[in-house]
């Protein structure tokens, strides 16, 4: 009998060590914190890990009140997921956001990489797609979305075009091209990439029309603006630099009735450039205010600007 009492103590110590130990585990993921990353951390994404970022696309995971929205993310031309938001991506899962991405407009010679070079028109329907899903995997009615330069030109055609104006909450633009360019800014921007150590896509142009459909004058840019309405339903913020040169000039980047925000006049000091404003703190800071429904106006912290390209 003691023998019998001695076995079922010892299981029973053994079964509570197990969820105290299970319970630490469940504690532990709850609390998780997700590091920043920089430009080496960028640069390295982009070749070794173009479609993942922790604690991006975590499908199991449920919005809080607090921020019942999740946040889906749209990548720049000539780069991808992995690379372009391994800054936003953390700071928003540490805020309490789920977080979701995808790569878009990858054609042959993306290699699997270089994002945005498929039709406009394609990439708006994979975004429709994706934002669907995200909707549909979560139980929200909506979602918010960030688009850095093409991703913010999907993501406005879409709420414009593909029924997402009862979808989105609200739309963040970081240097959007949601109202064209010139092929001369887009091989800028194919430069600027080069020398921050990105592969350069450009030399594909006349085989991506993701760039050409891009440019100010092509079919897919007169069929978007052909009604010039902005629909009503999403808070719209589009964050500009004067130092763009791939967007440019950088005022036809403002929506009619959008919170239309140039860095340079909050931070003077500030000489970020297109490509730069995926590093950019005050760029980070004004799009989580934007999402968190903060004040208009707001402020952001005049440091850690990013890199001025």
């Amino acid at each position: 009998m003691k023998k019998l009492l001695r076995t079922a103590a010892c299981a029973l110590t053994l079964s509570l060590g197990a969820l105290a130990a299970g319970s630490g585990t469940a504690a532990q993921a709850a609390t998780t914190t997700y590091k920043e990353g920089n430009l080496a951390t960028a640069v390295a994404n982009f070749i070794v890990s173009p479609g993942y970022l922790r604690g991006v696309n975590d499908w199991n995971c449920v919005p809080s009140p607090e921020h019942p929205q999740p946040v889906v993310l749209e990548h720049a031309t000539f780069v991808n997921l992995g690379s372009n938001f391994v800054k936003l991506a953390p700071r928003l899962r540490n805020e309490g956001y789920c977080v979701y991405a995808q790569n878009y407009g990858m054609t042959l010679p993306s290699l699997g990489r270089i994002g945005g070079l498929g039709a406009v028109d394609r990439s708006v329907a994979s975004f429709g797609a994706f934002v669907d899903q995200v909707r549909s995997r979560t139980g929200s009615d909506k979602v918010d979305v960030v688009g850095h330069s093409q991703g913010g030109l999907v993501a406005y055609a879409y709420i414009k075009q593909g029924g997402g104006a009862n979808k989105v909450d609200d739309y963040v633009a970081w240097g959007g091209s949601q109202n064209g360019t010139t092929l001369n800014g887009l091989a800028t921007l194919g430069s600027s990439l080069r020398i921050l150590g990105f592969v350069e896509g450009f030399a594909g142009l006349l085989q991506a029309p993701g760039l050409t459909d891009q440019a100010r004058g092509s079919r897919f840019m007169n069929n978007l603006h052909a009604d010039p309405t902005v629909p009503a339903g999403p808070d719209y913020l589009t964050i500009q630099t004067r130092y763009d040169t791939v967007v440019t000039p950088y005022q036809t980047q403002s929506i009619a009735g959008a919170e239309n925000v140039v860095l340079q006049d909050l931070c003077p000091a500030s000489r970020v450039g297109h490509v730069g404003l995926f590093l950019d703190e005050p760029t980070l800071q004004l799009t989580v205010n934007a999402l968190n429904d903060g004040p208009a106006g707001f402020q952001p912290t005049c440091s850690g600007f990013g890199p001025a390209l």
